[in-house]
């Protein structure tokens, strides 16, 4: 069995898997693709897409019509929220993109999802199949098949590969005994997005730029606010310690909690918060990163579904475009034989990095929620750092370029 004859099977049509879909078929695969929802439904509310993402974005055909639904941000702010002193700021726009050769973004996550599946219905080598529920995986020396029920009915699906994008509950890592599962990080994330009418962005207005991406810091929470759907609404995502509340994105917590941890603010900032209505929180699960995100020569994960993490370096969909891109890139340079090799050179590229970008997200979650003389330390360090020197920093993050881009 080879990949001309036979197609990669895709499990989940979140942004992972039609990323994936997009990347294998651009390099001349055919992809079925499989979601067991009944119909595409975004979870969450905004994202951050990082040049790393956005030049893949670019060569796979989606940044063009993403760009009509997106913003791009001016800078990333860090702010007290205590105090709302400014301590350091990170210049993009223009200059990002000048630095990074691709822009800096900030979008809803329908509205990528949007983009990425009208190019997914529009490539002739794709097919999406909605309301396909994957119950099994079988492999052999040939190929990859997979169990999917439909209306009932349950049917093998034969593959030369499988791409396991259905997530942090993925059911491909079950059904393929991967030695690892999900566990609540003992976070919560507090979202809602808020239209930006005259009256409310004024009152933004006098906490931050509307045009940046602003981290409010304080010991018991930091917030990020930046604008999305091309700069109608406030994209608010606040994170504090909660207990787990459910097995799923969002869930019944008690507002207390939140209303907690954000005591001590600067007053217009507490206002902010609880004006804002319809907060849903949501607890953040990860998926342990040591164990193989190969199994049987045959199968991947990718995105959440191999390594969730903390959001707290902001690169959760960035990490799963890398995913897609990349494992494409790796199976293409073998299509007509077993994919085993090519998997395991793929992994073996892919992990060191995605460790680097977790340590990152727990670096600054530390500094973010520091207190007392180590805040103290975190806000003079900040202030003898110029912006040219943070974005510096950065390079090895936002400046990465898939394999067959090069670097720049």
């Amino acid at each position: 069995m080879n990949a001309q004859n036979h197609p990669v099977l895709v499990a989940g049509a979140g942004v992972a898997g039609l990323t994936a879909a997009l990347a294998f078929a651009t390099r001349g695969f055919p992809v079925r693709v499989f979601e067991q929802a009944p119909r595409l439904e975004t979870v969450g509310a905004g994202l951050q897409l990082s040049p790393n993402a956005t030049h893949i974005l670019q060569r796979l055909g989606v940044l063009e019509s993403l760009r009509q639904r997106v913003v791009r941000p001016e800078a990333v702010v860090l702010k007290s929220a205590a105090s709302l002193k400014e301590l350091a700021r990170v210049p993009l726009g223009a200059a990002a993109e000048k630095r990074w050769h691709a822009p800096y973004l900030v979008a809803h996550r329908a509205d990528l999802q949007r983009s990425l599946l009208e190019r997914v219905e529009a490539h002739p080598a794709i097919e999406l199949a909605l309301d396909a529920k994957v119950s099994g995986v079988g492999t052999d020396g040939q190929g990859v098949s997979l169990s999917v029920t439909t209306g009932g009915e349950t049917r093998q699906v034969p593959g030369w590969l499988l791409v396991g994008a259905d997530g942090v509950w993925s059911t491909v890592r079950k059904a393929a005994d991967f030695k690892t599962g999900s566990r609540f990080s003992g976070e919560l994330a507090w979202r809602t997005t808020v239209p930006l009418t005259k009256t409310f962005g004024a009152s933004f207005g006098a906490l931050g730029a509307p045009d940046c991406v602003t981290a409010f810091l304080h010991a018991g929470f930091h917030m990020i606010a930046y604008p999305v759907s091309g700069g109608e609404a406030l994209n608010l995502v606040a994170f504090t310690k909660g207990e787990r509340i459910a097995e799923g994105w969002s869930g019944n917590a008690d507002p207390e909690i939140l209303a907690r941890a954000t005591r001590g603010t600067a007053p217009a900032l507490g206002r902010l918060i609880a004006g804002a209505e319809s907060w849903l929180a949501w607890p953040l699960h990860t998926v342990d990163q040591e164990p193989s995100w190969i199994a049987r020569g045959r199968v991947a994960l990718i995105g959440d579904a191999a390594h969730a993490m903390t959001p707290f370096a902001a690169q959760g969909a960035a990490m799963a475009i890398e995913d897609a891109d990349t494992l494409a890139h790796f199976a293409g340079a073998s299509p007509a034989t077993d994919p085993a090799a090519a998997l395991a050179a793929w992994e073996r590229s892919r992990k060191p990095r995605v460790a680097k970008v977790a340590r990152r997200g727990a670096l600054n979650h530390l500094a973010w929620h520091a207190a007392g003389p180590v805040a103290l330390a975190r806000d003079l360090f900040l202030k003898v750092r110029s912006p040219a020197s943070l974005a510096a920093d950065l390079d090895w993050l936002y400046g990465w370029r898939a394999p067959e881009d090069g670097k720049r």
